[in-house]
């Protein structure tokens, strides 16, 4: 969607907040690495003086007690990323109300507040889930950001389109921001994406959205800057090797690439309840 209003290169960073170790074997026996690696993408909108949002897992207080304040006190939003991180897919419509609803507890319950933003795990929300907005507005939501809107080896759902839209009567669709390529598209400003594509492409995909005043939906884990963590086989990857190689790959770079988009366009990160008002006055 095209903002009606002053041109502004309106990044829409954000991070998964989730501790990937949960959903291993025998994943506790690693390194808890969730907070340092937060405090480092803290250190890095500080930089920049900017807020974003981090959709949260709710078992992250569990492992994690004091990091959801800690974000609350920077002045970070704090949305919605599921209760147990299972793919909307693998859920009924009353199983994924619970586990909302258990989210929702949660992040209340360690210091979060005024939530209004979902994210589904693994962007899981396609054609035959889109129950999931119905059960998201029921319980006050005001957008979700749950959709890849292309074909994809995990989930997808081709025929959305790639504006965010109203999906109903008080819910916005803010879908994940892709590239045009010659044969397919794809994701580009987050996770393995962001750190696989060759960086001009990066830029160029930038370049086109901020010169037509389109706002980047993107998304980051802790993961994607960890070069610390013990190797393990990565959960929801369908135990391939070589999805496995990817998790890994060019982790040490994604904080000079962000640092790089941030110069380059003077990107501005705004928290995803900021930018669903200016969805709402440009309506």
């Amino acid at each position: 969607m095209k903002l009606k209003e002053e041109k502004e290169n309106i990044f829409l960073f954000s991070i998964d907040l989730e501790d990937v170790r949960v959903r291993v074997d025998n994943g506790l026996t690693y390194r808890a690495r969730v907070d340092a690696l937060v405090e480092q993408y803290l250190l890095f909108l500080n930089k920049y003086n900017v807020k974003a949002t981090f959709f949260t897992v709710g078992d992250i207080p569990k492992y994690y007690p004091n990091l959801v304040n800690t974000i609350v006190k920077e002045g970070h939003e704090i949305a919605c990323h599921s209760n147990k991180h299972i793919p909307v897919t693998k859920q009924t419509k009353e199983k994924f109300r619970e586990d909302v609803v258990r989210n929702l507890e949660n992040l209340y319950s360690a210091g979060a507040n005024n939530i209004i933003g979902y994210r589904a795990p693994i962007y899981s929300i396609t054609q035959n889930t889109s129950w999931a907005f119905d059960v998201l507005e029921d319980l006050g939501f005001k957008y979700s950001s749950s959709v890849l809107p292309a074909k994809n080896p995990l989930f997808g759902w081709e025929n959305f389109g790639e504006a965010p839209r109203k999906i109903r009567s008080d819910l916005w669709e803010i879908p994940v921001s892709l590239r045009k390529g010659s044969f397919f598209k794809t994701p580009y400003a987050g996770g393995t994406y962001f750190r696989i594509l060759p960086f001009f492409l990066i830029k160029n995909s930038f370049r086109h959205h901020f010169k037509n005043n389109i706002a980047v939906t993107g998304y980051f884990h802790p993961y994607d800057i960890d070069l610390k963590q013990e190797r393990f086989m990565h959960p929801e990857i369908n135990n391939s090797w070589v999805y496995n190689q990817l998790m890994y790959f060019n982790r040490k770079n994604v904080l000079s690439r962000l640092d790089k988009i941030m110069d380059l366009y003077d990107s501005k990160i705004i928290p995803y309840k900021n930018y669903i008002d200016i969805l709402n006055r440009n309506e």
